[in-house]
């Protein structure tokens, strides 16, 4: 899977995953995808000061990631600059 590829099926999942994040008030936004394995997202709105959104992260968002994209290692989040 190419650069391209690979971030049209992780903008999918996220897609997948939006609507619960925007029905608490939140959102997430891909950052960027580095050497293939690591994806950035950035978490919004309701989502930045949540107590569980590593939680969310790890449980939500990278499984789902990883559902479309076996091969991505981790999901990590960044702060908005």
């Amino acid at each position: 899977m190419n650069q391209k590829e690979l971030q049209t099926k992780v903008e999918e999942a996220l897609d997948e995953i939006r609507p619960f994040l925007q029905s608490d008030g939140g959102d997430i936004s891909l950052m960027s995808i580095d050497n293939g394995k690591i994806v950035r997202v950035q978490l919004k709105g309701a989502c930045v000061g949540c107590s569980v959104n590593q939680m969310t992260l790890k449980s939500g968002v990278e499984m789902t990631i990883k559902k479309y994209a076996p091969q991505i290692e981790s999901v990590v989040s960044v702060d908005e600059t």
